[in-house]
């Protein structure tokens, strides 16, 4: 049964399909998937081409708008809109510390979720395009590891698209999750001193509350341990277009005086725990480093291990001496599923993920050097979390492909510069740039 009701400008209607858990098993077991469909008021009797849109992560379900926001106005001048949960996100059978318990113990739940990588979440938009669109193709827009989704769309299902958007989303075809962290982590370190060059109060400030956390362990109010380590890890924030200023407001109301002495505010506790906790996303934590895995080797905690290799980002070592201490950013450490609460139950599971070794390729080199699907990407020129060379090799690999490199934006352009990305992109798949 489907659902409608109405925002301002906007009919929406929520879809709930059934799809294999393994496609390659279609008479196994079956998972639902949900799906908001979005189109114009104006334009809710007219037949019009779709566009799906595949969300970053992994493991956030699709945006929830209001309205016309950011890019979805652009989008609705032209298409239907389909604002698809991934499969193990939002409504679409969820996969988190209370879910996955019912699939066994550890090794069972490791099982499962090698099922929720990007080959699967690609079968699902093609099980359930055909019902939607009258077996039509549509144009996908895929969002960082919905880019990453959309290039293996490009690579096994080409014949379900009529055009493809992407947006800070160009993988890597062939990287092992080592080479992705060793490009990594010097572009990390860039964004943390350009924030301390925009910030430079933010040195000692950082410093001070490193000390601090050192010398008493909190555990914040939901159960967060808050250590120096996850302190690091809030410079994901550097990432996003406003996230220094984020970061540097978060920093300035780190203390308080009280009749103990000098204590984190509430308020930063309380700022600090809805960051770093999974308890709304604990799938990226899972998965995160199994988005990468497609040979014999297992990713066996990437980001932990070649981390070793950039000792300028051990806190202990900055504590030591003079140095600013570094922040990290898009990465998954196997302490986090020690400090989180969200997580604590999944570290068996996780640590399963780690060592698996049999993951199947993500994309065909081949298939996309021929392709004929009009594909633009949206490449930023210093993305703190898809490397550029790395995207700019793989878009001299896909066939057609025009990219615009573009340092006005960085990773989440799509929603801060939503329809003008959008316009350019279309732009470029139409040749009209």
């Amino acid at each position: 049964m489907t659902v409608s009701y109405r925002q301002p400008g906007v009919v929406l209607t929520d879809h709930r399909f059934s799809v294999p858990l393994d496609h390659d098993d279609p008479a196994g077991e079956s998972i639902e998937l949900f799906a908001r469909e979005a189109v114009a008021s104006e334009k809710a009797h007219q037949d019009l081409p779709w566009l799906v849109y595949l969300q970053g992560g992994p493991g956030f379900g699709a945006n929830r708008f209001v309205g016309k926001q950011a890019w979805l106005g652009r989008a609705l001048k032209e298409f239907r809109v389909l604002l698809l949960d991934q499969r193990g996100t939002g409504h679409s059978t969820p996969a988190n510390r209370q879910t996955l318990p019912l699939r066994g113990g550890p090794r069972a739940q490791a099982d499962y979720l090698t099922h929720f990588r990007a080959d699967s979440i690609v079968r699902d938009c093609e099980a359930i395009r055909p019902g939607l669109t009258g077996g039509d193709p549509w144009t996908v827009l895929g969002q960082s590891f919905g880019g990453f989704c959309t290039v293996n769309y490009l690579s096994t299902a080409p014949e379900g698209l009529r055009a493809a958007l992407i947006t800070g989303g160009l993988p890597a075809l062939d990287a092992h999750a080592d080479d992705v962290y060793r490009a990594a982590y010097p572009r990390i370190e860039r964004k943390v001193a350009a924030h301390y060059a925009r910030y430079p109060q933010d040195v000692e400030r950082a410093r001070q509350i490193a000390e601090y956390l050192v010398r008493h362990e909190p555990v914040l109010p939901g159960g967060y341990r808050l250590t120096v380590e996850a302190f690091q890890s809030l410079g994901i924030l550097l990432g996003g277009s406003e996230g220094s200023h984020r970061l540097h407001y978060l920093l300035e109301e780190a203390f308080v005086r009280t009749p103990q002495g000098q204590a984190l505010s509430d308020a930063f506790q309380e700022e600090v725990q809805g960051l770093l906790s999974y308890a709304g996303h604990p799938l990226y934590a899972l998965v995160h480093e199994a988005i990468y895995g497609q040979d014999d080797r297992p990713t066996a905690w990437s980001a932990e291990r070649v981390r070793a290799e950039f000792p300028q980002f051990d806190a202990a070592k900055t504590l030591t001496d003079d140095g600013p201490l570094l922040f990290t950013g898009e990465s998954v450490h196997p302490w986090m599923f020690d400090t989180d609460p969200a997580l604590r139950p999944l570290r068996e599971t996780a640590e399963e993920l780690a060592s698996r070794t049999d993951w199947r390729p993500l994309y065909d080199p081949a298939r996309l050097a021929a392709n004929k699907v009009p594909v633009a990407a949206a490449v930023y020129h210093d993305d703190m979390y898809v490397d550029t060379e790395h995207a700019l090799r793989t878009a001299r690999t896909i066939g057609g492909l025009r990219t615009w490199v573009t340092d006005e934006f960085e990773h989440d352009g799509v929603r801060a510069g939503g329809p003008r990305v959008l316009d350019r992109l279309l732009a470029l798949t139409r040749d009209e740039v």
